[in-house]
């Protein structure tokens, strides 16, 4: 994919501090509801900074990967890696499903109409902005389901995750976490390490799949633009982090899940 006018948006260009702040805005908010921020960036890229539909989403992925890398160890510090070695088969499980679901995201993303893009993309924003209602509201409770069936429905749900991850270019926590607790009864705070664990090498394979259409012009185009937006959400979401609780969720989150959709909204004019 040749560099054109749709990757190289004015906006972008001349961005320096605003595209800090308005990376920091996102990590606080990611960081005090314990997310990355993701699905807040992607609207941010395509309405205030004009990318195009495709080149938001591989932005997006990039800087999600590098948010991930950085939470990594924090996680890893909460939730000793032998605490996380004993759930190696949810992982496992999820992977399985997640790692095609990557494939097949990112082929169907690459392959579709920017206008059809973008419906898609202001579909999903609804769609998380249900999932965190839900998982924020709602106390969840383990199915008791045989294994032949906590298998499948791993397999099934991790397919669908990488599939949204990759189509948004977000890690997926916000569906991974309330799966890994539903289907296998982990507590939430290993549940948070382990969607991390899970979010890694479906991005990765998200990334390899966008590689190959040469997608990846957006990101030598942008590189500066890039690691200032991805410096202002890692800054941001140790801020949030250090804010949780600041703000009831009760109010938080209904807010959040407000502005998700004002920003569906927003993306769904662009087609």
């Amino acid at each position: 994919m040749a560099v054109d006018k749709d990757l190289l948006p004015a906006r972008a260009a001349q961005a320096g501090p605003r595209a800090f702040c308005a990376g920091a805005a996102v990590g606080v908010l990611g960081g005090m509801i314990g997310l990355g921020g993701a699905e807040f960036r992607l609207p941010l890229l395509i309405g205030v900074f004009g990318f195009a539909a495709l080149s938001a989403v591989i932005l997006n992925k990039a800087m999600s990967l590098v948010v991930v890398l950085v939470a990594l160890p924090a996680r890893m510090a909460a939730v000793p890696a032998s605490e996380l070695a004993a759930h190696w088969p949810v992982a496992v499980n999820l992977l399985a499903g997640s790692l095609a679901g990557a494939w097949a995201g990112a082929s169907w993303a690459v392959r579709m109409r920017g206008a059809t893009l973008y419906k898609v993309l202001a579909a999903l924003m609804v769609l998380m902005a249900g999932a965190l209602v839900f998982t924020h509201s709602t106390t969840v409770a383990a199915l008791a389901l045989p294994a032949w069936a906590q298998v499948t429905c791993g397999v099934t749900a991790g397919f669908g995750i990488g599939v949204v991850a990759a189509i948004m270019g977000v890690a997926g926590g916000e569906l991974l976490i309330p799966t890994i607790v539903l289907l296998f009864a982990v507590d939430v705070k290993t549940a948070g390490s382990l969607s991390l664990l899970v979010s890694l090498p479906t991005m990765l394979v998200a990334f390899a799949r966008y590689s190959r259409d040469g997608s990846f012009a957006v990101l030598s185009a942008h590189r500066r633009f890039a690691a200032v937006l991805t410096a202002g959400s890692i800054t941001g979401a140790l801020l949030g982090g250090l804010l949780v609780g600041a703000v009831p969720d009760a109010v938080l989150v209904p807010a959040l899940a407000l502005i998700l959709l004002a920003s569906a909204a927003k993306v769904a004019r662009h087609a």
